[in-house]
């Protein structure tokens, strides 16, 4: 613990620049110094594009909070979202369009278990054939088994909650796991573990939308990561068939998501509370992965710990979602004891997301230490006019492309999102895709102006 508080301390307090130029990235060379086998690839969510889904979000973006405010923006339903459950044939050429030889996609909990043990096997063979159909065109299936939905039925029962959902979603892995094993080798059990909690006990923004409630959302952290250590057992258990031929049945990763915090002032109380911040948020879990032991510590607020033997050796690769950076300005008076801004005068998405290629770059350093080979499952920007995407993506894979050179084992790279999509709390507002989708006209596809460059790096890979 002493170690991972110093590094997170040292890592606050990083300059703006890491000592590289990204104003010089050049499209005709980018991405070919990176190792053979590399997976370039997109990654959707099954809420957010599939349309059709009936699960807890779904109650979710119906109501409102106390004071009358809808619980997603606009009051936006996911509804129809991208049509993409049957629209996959379509979405399976804009991704040959790309070059992708990845998709990272989710299997939708509630659609293939509406009612408890009742199983839908027309839905299940339909993501049987997703997969079967990607690796025929080339393209390797990341499976993510939860990300982010319950079925109704399960929320009902308490939900993340209760220790009982590890059993629950290790059945549910169980059960996927023994239905695609032989097309799927890759898996994502857990799709942000931080992210979920703290959005559902903390902020408020996602179901139960509960709000400081900082005891709770540290057990819901710790059942996730319970649950991990289970789904991961139950897959390498029912998932022996090695589809893609390359020696390995099983990859089981984690989609983790990880942020730049830097103190805004050089305050000692700002710099301490920007390094607690970064501990909890990128530390305290790929350390539980790393022993086998969960410590949530908050002085003053939170301090869990708890042995979870299995947990250790549970993931063969680390999955990284990288967005932005945090500036941290000490609040005592909050639940997280912070506020979050931003550098005046930075590039930003749409949502007013800092735009920071180089902490791709000082994350991977980072977590190279680790010893995982690493895959980022998740990098992406909100933005409508597609004026920012090409340059993001261009400086991102630059800075990735660095990282490996200088020894890091990075695997892969999936870009957030293949399409614009319903985006949680935040509705169909923020346009996350290299495919615009016009959501008045047919849901239409279209190519934002990144697409070329995407088409650009992957041509470099092969």
């Amino acid at each position: 613990m002493k170690r991972a508080w110093l590094v997170a301390l040292v890592l606050t307090a990083c300059v703006d620049r890491p000592g590289f130029d990204l104003a010089s990235v050049s499209l005709d060379t980018l991405g070919k110094t990176l190792p053979t086998g590399f997976l370039f690839g997109t990654a959707t969510a099954a809420h957010q594009v599939e349309g059709g889904n009936v699960d807890d979000w779904t109650d979710f973006e119906m109501g409102t909070f106390p004071d009358g405010r809808p619980h997603v923006a606009n009051g936006d339903q996911s509804g129809l979202a991208d049509d993409s459950w049957n629209r996959f044939d379509e979405d399976l050429a804009l991704m040959q369009a790309l070059g992708v030889t990845a998709y990272r996609f989710s299997v939708e909990w509630s659609r293939v278990e509406p009612e408890e043990g009742v199983w839908n096997a027309q839905a299940m063979a339909r993501y049987r054939e997703w997969a079967t159909k990607l690796r025929a065109a080339g393209i390797e299936p990341m499976v993510t088994l939860h990300h982010f939905s319950l079925p109704r039925w399960e929320a009902a029962k308490g939900g993340l909650e209760r220790p009982e959902i590890a059993d629950d979603l290790a059945a549910w892995a169980r059960r996927v796991g023994t239905e695609l094993g032989d097309v799927v080798d890759f898996w994502c059990p857990i799709n942000e573990i931080n992210v979920v909690a703290a959005e559902g006990w903390l902020v408020g923004a996602f179901p139960p939308a509960k709000t400081g409630d900082t005891a709770t959302q540290a057990k819901v952290m710790a059942n996730l990561l319970h649950a991990h250590a289970k789904m991961a057992k139950a897959l390498r258990e029912v998932d022996v068939v090695d589809a893609n031929g390359d020696g390995h049945a099983t990859l089981i990763t984690t989609a983790h998501h990880v942020r730049i915090f830097q103190p805004a002032t050089h305050s000692a109380l700002d710099t301490a509370i920007a390094a607690l911040t970064d501990d909890f948020v990128n530390e305290a879990i790929p350390r539980a992965f790393a022993t086998g032991h969960i410590a949530l510590t908050v002085p003053g607020t939170i301090d869990l710990q708890e042995d979870v033997p299995d947990l250790k050796g549970s993931i063969d690769v680390l999955g990284l979602n990288y967005y932005s950076r945090d500036i941290v300005r000490a609040d005592l008076g909050s639940a997280s004891l912070s506020t979050l801004t931003y550098r005046p005068g930075r590039p930003t998405s749409d949502q007013g997301w800092d735009l920071y290629p180089d902490g791709l770059y000082i994350l991977l350093k980072r977590y190279g230490a680790y010893g995982w080979p690493i895959v980022i499952t998740e990098n992406g920007l909100s933005d409508r006019e597609g004026t920012k995407r090409s340059l993001f993506l261009e400086q991102h894979l630059a800075a990735l492309e660095r990282a490996v050179g200088e020894g890091v084992d990075v695997r892969g790279y999936f870009h957030w999102s293949l399409l614009d999509n319903f985006e949680w709390a935040d509705g169909f507002t923020p346009r996350f895709g290299l495919y615009q989708v016009d959501y008045a006209n047919g849901r239409t596809r279209t190519p934002s102006p990144a697409v070329a460059t995407f088409k650009r790096i992957s041509q470099n890979l092969r």
